[in-house]
């Protein structure tokens, strides 16, 4: 899509709407005159007011958006700059609502955590019902959505008021699967082509661990939550997640853990055996994700196993006992149907697990499913699939406790994980609304440092392919210092 900035150079604003209304549009900036199908944003600076014009240009045909703010109410740069961003999101978003576009669910807001803006307004007004009316009258957001945002808001603020100072979440990445899905641009690797490497990447956790320790045992930090994610982490052996959880358990203090989440996800990965290894280190939550029950979907995005498989792996563990299940669900995946979706999620709640998390599908760009440009189902009927999902789940007593967005999702919609009463997931309620510091460890991961009180956030991050994960462990391990630096600095 062909974008004029005029006035003004505020790239990332005018991209996130873009993205949020055409999702599978990317920005191009021509030089030159305008011409051809376009969007030009134009700024203009006023003494009493700061006004953006969108013109969107389609097929020949004009269609203008306008919104505009007054100057006073930008006390400094900052907020000035806000403001900006603000006024060009929505005056792109009328211009859009006037060329034909259907509205969104999400209106013009853009951005991975609504939760925190409607938090924000909370704060402001006092009041849910006055902070629900003013987030759908500011953004337009529906009111399905605005409910969810409203729900999710309350639980993040019961689960921030329950968090100490010094609390934190470790979380370990393990980047390797059996096979790597349609839709995924992780880069984990397969098992097949690489099951060489997963001895070096152990040991060079292990070394990362030590380091991880040394800071959080210095510090005095309090980890509450585990979780183990990836890739697939039980791709590794028992033998080998027993090494990596006794790791775990002997390098930290864990006398303040509330929840310990290891993402078992692909059900080809399950045994008896690794999971009475992941019960004796008390791992007390399980991901056991089948995206889809329906066979012909789970083949269309490259699962080597079977809807029946799903349900035997669940019987696994509850045969073991003592952990809670998480089940992923994905609306809008190539060959599923409103129909087939809804077959999903009736099996999924009659299998009764604590935890339903339903993703949208998010287009991204090292994704097979992009490269190849599988036919998917369209916005209309991936919101219809949320819609029933959202009906379904608050009539089978689950209730939403986190929700966030992502560029080049289906239809602008969200990700929102539902939760039986007593079985909110911690780690996932703190990422999110970045509650705490999650401390993290193995290939991929990213350590977020978070001041409530000072607002200072930083990220360390380690490098996701595991042979360069190995190769560059020393740094890695190195770069832990930042934890006592961050720490240091804020008190």
């Amino acid at each position: 899509m062909k974008l004029y900035l005029i006035g003004h150079d505020y790239k990332y604003a005018a991209e996130q709407m873009m993205l949020s209304l055409y999702p599978a549009e990317r920005p191009e900036y021509p030089k030159g005159k305008p011409e051809g199908d376009r969007v030009v944003l134009s700024l203009r600076k006023g003494k009493k007011f700061i006004t953006c014009v969108c013109r969107i240009v389609k097929d020949d045909k004009i269609f203008v958006g306008r919104s505009a703010f007054n100057a006073e109410l930008a006390a400094d740069d900052l907020s000035r700059d806000r403001l900006c961003s603000r006024i060009i999101k929505n005056a792109f978003y009328r211009a859009a609502l006037r060329s034909g576009h259907s509205r969104p669910a999400w209106g013009s807001l853009t951005g991975v955590r609504p939760g925190k803006l409607f938090c924000a307004m909370l704060d402001e007004t006092g009041d849910p019902d006055t902070a629900t009316r003013r987030f759908m009258t500011e953004y337009d957001v529906s009111s399905e959505r605005a409910k969810l945002c409203r729900d999710t808001s309350l639980v993040t603020r019961s689960v921030a008021g329950s968090l100490g100072d010094k609390d934190i979440c470790l979380y370990v990445g393990i980047p390797f699967c059996p096979t790597r899905c349609s839709y995924c641009s992780f880069v984990s690797q397969s098992v097949q082509k690489s099951m060489k490497l997963i001895p070096p990447f152990l040991d060079a956790l292990m070394l990362e661990i030590d380091a991880a320790a040394k800071a959080v045992n210095e510090l005095g930090l309090h980890i509450i939550s585990i979780y183990m994610g990836g890739g697939t982490p039980t791709t590794l052996s028992a033998g080998q997640l027993d090494r990596l959880c006794s790791k775990i358990s002997d390098s930290f203090d864990l006398t303040h853990l509330r929840e310990y989440t290891v993402e078992a996800g692909r059900p080809d990965t399950i045994t008896t055996e690794k999971l009475r290894v992941l019960k004796a280190h008390g791992v007390d939550r399980v991901s056991v994700n089948p995206q889809t029950m329906v066979n012909s979907v789970l083949d269309a995005i490259g699962r080597k196993h079977t809807a029946q498989d799903i349900i035997n792996a669940l019987e696994k563990v509850r045969s073991v006992g003592g952990m809670a299940v998480n089940m992923d669900l994905i609306a809008g995946l190539p060959s599923d149907t409103v129909a087939g979706f809804e077959e999903t999620l009736g099996t999924v709640i009659a299998l009764a697990p604590e935890n339903i998390t339903v993703h949208t599908l998010s287009l991204k760009k090292g994704s097979r499913i992009t490269l190849e440009g599988s036919v998917l189902p369209t916005a209309a009927e991936v919101g219809r699939m949320l819609d029933i999902a959202g009906d379904a789940l608050r009539e089978s007593g689950y209730s939403p406790y986190y929700l966030y967005r992502q560029k080049f999702m289906s239809g602008g919609f969200e990700n929102v994980g539902w939760t039986k009463a007593g079985f909110l997931n911690l780690y996932n309620v703190c990422i999110m609304e970045e509650l705490c510091s999650i401390i993290a460890v193995g290939g991929g991961g990213s350590t977020k440092l978070v001041s409530a009180g000072s607002g200072r956030n930083i990220r360390l991050f380690a490098p996701k392919y595991p042979t360069e994960y190995i190769s560059g462990i020393e740094k890695t391990c190195s770069d832990k210092q930042g934890i006592i630096d961050f720490y240091r600095k804020v008190k």
